[in-house]
């Protein structure tokens, strides 16, 4: 709840900004921040133990994600909230698939519910909450309010993996974690490139390899 609130604040500063900053100044803003995002997302991958797992993880979950067509729904879900908001407010469905996938695919975010989840510590949760503010107005000034609808996104993805860590606290990890960190930094690196309007990725089809990875991690484990 404190990581949405967070974001859903940092957006509305993004779009005082909006007003305020040029074309020109929003544009540098976004390619300096996917840039950001693109070490973030390395750093995350390099800490892999088993390249294996991550490449085993990309394929497996990048063929669930092509079959279920996640990529897809995700951008019927942005059209109709833009059709919704009017492009007033700038495409708000490139906004909302871009927070979402940045602020919910990382190892903060998985690691921190954890946490959260079995210990009742939510103090890497409220750091993450102070980051992702800062980004979601850098966003928001560029994409506009659809970065505040991915506080939605926030709610329902860390809520769910605090409450399913809480249930099954026995289950979970180091290793586990630690892949489905390296693998989400791999998806963080493909939406940086995704920013900088390099190589077209769906990765929203390939979310399925962050649970894959940790079911790998688990086997491989035993």
């Amino acid at each position: 709840m404190v990581n949405a609130a967070a974001v859903v604040g940092g957006s509305m500063i993004g779009l005082l900004l909006k007003q305020r900053l040029s074309q020109r100044y929003q544009h540098t803003l976004m390619q300096g921040l996917a840039l950001a995002v693109g070490l973030i997302g390395l750093q995350m991958a390099l800490k892999t133990q088993n390249i294996l797992i991550v490449i085993l993880s990309v394929v497996i979950g990048g063929l669930i994600g092509e079959f279920l067509a996640i990529d897809k729904w995700l951008k019927n879900l942005g059209d109709w909230l833009t059709l919704k908001v009017s492009n007033k407010y700038g495409s708000v469905g490139e906004g909302f698939i871009t927070g979402s996938l940045v602020f919910c695919v990382g190892a903060m975010a998985i690691v921190g519910s954890i946490q959260e989840g079995l210990t009742g510590d939510a103090s890497t949760i409220y750091v993450k909450s102070m980051l992702d503010a800062v980004a979601a107005a850098v966003f928001a000034s560029g994409m506009g309010i659809g970065v505040a609808f991915s506080s939605v996104s926030i709610l329902l993805y860390q809520g769910s993996i605090t409450l399913l860590a809480s249930s099954l606290s026995s289950m979970i990890g180091d290793k586990m974690i630690l892949e489905m960190s390296a693998v989400g930094g791999l998806l963080i690196m493909g939406i940086s490139l995704l920013m900088l309007e390099i190589k077209p990725i769906k990765v929203a089809n390939l979310l399925p390899a962050v649970p894959i990875a940790a079911i790998l991690a688990s086997l491989i484990t035993l």
